[in-house]
């Protein structure tokens, strides 16, 4: 399982991190990748940043 982060479309909001803080990490300066191929135990959170994450910049690849 791969996460793909668009931070062009990000804005930093940080409801990715209030869902899967073992993965996303907001810091001073924007949105941090923690783990860019994390595993299969994540993925019912990773797939809740997924869907909440209220600009789309999220996804989720097999």
């Amino acid at each position: 399982m791969e996460v793909v982060v668009d931070l062009d479309t990000c804005d930093g909001n940080g409801v990715c991190m209030s869902i899967c803080r073992e993965v996303f990490d907001l810091r001073d300066d924007g949105l941090h990748l923690l783990q860019e191929q994390p595993g299969e135990e994540l993925r019912k959170k990773l797939v809740g940043a997924e869907v909440s994450c209220p600009t789309q910049a999220i996804t989720v690849k097999d």
